[in-house]
């Protein structure tokens, strides 16, 4: 038996799912389940979110987990290609593709000549780079790189477009507005399909909706907006981590806790030791006061996360027991917080739990 267990909410993720579609309305939604599926699973999150338009992933390996598990479901390959060898792969499972470099039409180019024979219909999406600067054919590259992929045979005639935004969680910065103003300009000349909207695109930017929208971390009921946490919007955290008090211990004043000895009693007072550390994916990082939750009330961890442990200030007036659960993030406590108090960002936090972490799913 794990002694730290993450359990996911199915319920959970299908609010989440019905909450998105209630905002996008008409938009079709691309469910992303890169990464596992954000440390929640890619296959049980796959078969819980089978009513998506589409699945997108960033790896081919991830497209073909989903393939291999006989998910018929079309799949969007985000990150693209890296090869040639890879798009014979992409065409033998039917996967779609993003485009993102006059490299990767060179590559689609060099495979149309080695396989002139070859009758396919690979759904490819121009991602155009409109101030990410990450991946995305520049704005001055649009008409080269339409005008060579008409030309392949084996590639669909209807070319889809997106591309990412990179401030789209903070709605005093105006350079989304101004990413959405120069994207839909570029490709008003064309047709295809449009999709922008990540998950802040969806909450914050309704007129980034378009054809289609990207959902991730709210899938997971987790908010990508700034100093917000899901609930705000009618989320629901669908990934509860738990473990359980292993020891208490009294301290007297002026007693030091932990390694580095950098945490010291104000007071008399009583310490648990919690069964959860960095060597689960809790965050080392995370400061003294970050909460926990026993029995219903927060509890303030002292001292450094340890591998193994960490330790809680519960006072003298408490009602806990070696052997009580202890949440460290769920619905009851926001994982954005425990974020903000590890410097860091809720997705790395749900993406990072070790192997020793048993992940179970309930109704």
């Amino acid at each position: 038996m794990s002694a730290v267990n993450a359990v996911i909410s199915r319920k959970a993720v299908r609010h989440n799912f019905k909450r998105i579609k209630s905002i996008v309305k008409t938009s079709r939604v691309i469910s992303v389940l890169k990464a596992n599926a954000y440390g929640h699973g890619v296959l049980e999150m796959a078969r819980i979110l089978v009513d998506s338009d589409a699945f997108g992933v960033a790896r081919l390996e991830e497209a073909l987990e989903l393939r291999n598990a006989d998910f018929t479901t079309p799949i969007l390959l985000m990150e693209g290609f890296f090869n040639t060898a890879d798009i014979e792969v992409l065409i033998e499972h039917d996967i779609q593709t993003v485009i993102h470099s006059l490299e990767q039409v060179s590559q689609l180019e060099a495979f149309a000549k080695a396989h002139s024979t070859l009758t396919a219909n690979l759904k490819v999406w121009l991602k155009i780079d409109t101030g990410m600067n990450r991946l995305g054919i520049a704005p001055s590259q649009l008409d080269e790189a339409l005008a060579r992929i008409n030309t392949l045979g084996f590639v669909d005639s209807k070319i889809n477009f997106m591309t990412h935004f990179s401030c789209a969680d903070d709605l005093d910065n105006c350079f989304t507005s101004e990413q959405m103003s120069q994207f839909y300009t570029l490709v008003e000349p064309h047709d295809g399909e449009l999709t922008l909207a990540n998950s802040a695109g969806i909450i914050a930017w309704p007129d980034s909706h378009a054809d289609w929208v990207r959902p991730g971390l709210l899938l997971y009921g987790c908010s990508p907006m700034l100093n917000r946490i899901g609930e705000q919007d009618d989320f629901i955290a669908a990934m509860t981590l738990s473990t359980s008090v292993i020891a208490i211990k009294p301290l007297a004043k002026g007693e030091n806790v932990g390694y580095g000895a950098h945490w010291k009693t104000e007071r008399d007072t009583q310490l648990a030791v919690i069964a959860i550390g960095y060597g689960d994916g809790y965050p080392r990082h995370a400061k003294a006061g970050t909460p926990v939750l026993i029995n219903g009330n927060r509890y303030p961890i002292v001292g450094r996360v340890s591998m193994d442990m960490v330790t809680v200030d519960l006072g003298n007036e408490h009602q806990v027991s070696c052997g009580d659960p202890v949440i460290m993030w769920g619905p009851q406590l926001p994982v954005e917080e425990i974020a903000q108090w590890s410097d860091t960002i809720c997705y790395e936090l749900i993406l990072q739990l070790t192997s020793r972490v048993d992940i179970k799913f309930v109704e």
